[in-house]
């Protein structure tokens, strides 16, 4: 619901765009002049506009590969960790300070 709520005014402020700019702009590749393509202006600025948001998206998601890596890898060893705390836990408790064994005395020389 928020989504929308947010996507609507800037849906709107689109479309007015679009209506306000109707007239024509030609497009050309310099090497390739021969071939010009007649858009609106508005159609040319936010297919523009898109493909640099598309290709800034892209290059986020390629940056944070590492980052979802590391994640998973804590998520991995955290899950190990709890498995060995309850295997800890459930194993049988050993006395902490077993008795000092006695250690027989050697007898001194007469």
């Amino acid at each position: 619901m928020l989504r929308t709520l947010l996507f609507l005014p800037f849906l709107a402020v689109l479309v007015a765009f679009a209506l306000s700019n109707p007239q024509p702009a030609q497009l050309r590749l310099w090497p390739f002049d021969f071939y010009t393509l007649e858009v609106p202006l508005s159609i040319a600025i936010l297919a523009a506009a898109g493909l640099f948001f598309f290709l800034g998206a892209l290059f986020v998601w390629f940056g944070s590969v590492a980052a979802r890596g590391r994640a998973g890898r804590a998520e991995r060893r955290a899950a190990a960790l709890q498995a060995e705390l309850k295997a800890r836990d459930a194993a049988p408790a050993a006395p902490r300070n077993p008795a000092p064994q006695r250690i027989p005395l050697l007898a001194a020389p007469k």
